[in-house]
């Protein structure tokens, strides 16, 4: 396949690089001997929650504001993440920025956005509702809206977790990556399919929140109204068409997983890492507990990709679990 003309290009996510903060780059990855032990793989974990928003979003955000200084106003949608992002790498530059999120945000991310500098506006009952608040805000104040995965320096500066996921010292054979609304899947794929093309790429959702992954299933739009899943941070309903177009020819294999396995994810996880990690970034090793990803004996990667969540949500999902 031709991925060439592909809107993004290689050459910007390697200069994306000098735009992020140290702060998210260069995370750890390393084996994890026990957890890989159980699923019979040699198991690497990449880890994005050791910056100050404890997620990846940061990378994306860094590259975006960077270049936006023009603008005194920013206005953005988030489930709570990419918010974090915006408004730390806003602060940083002085400009002002408006966060539109759903009456249902996770309260740990609600606070953080506001401790990093962001004015935040509730709107809606969930992140595509707020989307829709926060395009017409930003026109009613002549501010710029900018939006993760459309914007496409999100994706570059996802795609330099995939620069150093090529420095390790072994070939990646299965790479787990988290599917919302696709700009990690996209930015690491972009990578790997360049230069790791033996790596087989496996995006995975909820299967409360199916919308994207039947998109790309199907190869037609396919939305939803409503989302039942506890991983928030990849409950998307509407698809963004240039998702859509962005993954074509990227995803090698898709799997859809239950809230159940989620909350197993999380608690294995806690167990053997030590690292309390939200819905969404457990959502490789809850694949693995499904058995759903042919990974005996290959070596095996999955990111823990955000870790924004409250003592009492964690102990609420993970209690159950056997």
């Amino acid at each position: 396949m031709n991925l060439s003309k592909h809107r993004l290009a290689l050459k910007n996510i390697e200069q994306s690089v000098s735009l992020i903060d140290n702060v998210f780059l260069n995370s750890p990855q390393y084996v994890s001997k026990s957890l890989g032990k159980l699923f019979d793989t040699n198991l690497t974990i990449k880890l994005e929650t050791a910056n100050p928003i404890r997620c990846f979003k940061g990378r994306g955000a860094e590259v975006l504001v960077s270049k936006s200084t023009d603008y005194k106003h920013l206005v953005c949608a988030s489930a709570g993440n990419f918010g974090q992002a915006m408004a730390y790498s806003c602060q940083k530059r002085g400009i002002n920025v408006t966060v539109h999120a759903s009456t249902s945000i996770n309260p740990f991310k609600l606070e953080m956005m506001k401790l990093l500098g962001a004015k935040v506006e509730l709107s809606g009952n969930d992140f595509d509702t707020a989307k829709l608040a926060a395009k017409e805000h930003a026109k009613a104040i002549n501010g710029k809206f900018v939006e993760d995965t459309m914007a496409v320096e999100t994706l570059e500066g996802a795609g330099t977790i995939g620069l150093e996921l090529l420095n390790l010292p072994y070939k990646i054979d299965v790479l787990l990556i988290a599917l919302g609304d696709g700009a990690m899947f996209t930015g690491i794929s972009r990578v790997m399919k360049a230069y790791s093309p033996d790596t087989k790429l496996i995006a995975i959702q909820s299967a409360g929140a199916p919308a994207l992954i039947e998109s790309i299933r199907k190869n037609k739009y396919i939305s939803y109204d409503t989302t039942n899943t506890i991983a928030d941070g990849i409950a998307v309903r509407l698809p963004m068409e240039q998702a859509l177009e962005d993954l074509k020819h990227l995803v090698d294999d898709t799997v859809l997983v239950k809230d159940e396995s989620i909350k197993k994810g999380m608690k294995l996880i806690h167990e053997h890492l030590g690292i309390v990690a939200e819905p969404s970034a457990a959502i490789g090793i809850a694949a693995l507990t499904e058995a759903k990803v042919e990974c005996k004996g290959k070596n095996v990667v999955t990111i823990i990709c955000g870790g924004n969540t409250t003592e009492e949500m964690f102990e609420e999902y993970t209690k159950s679990v056997a």
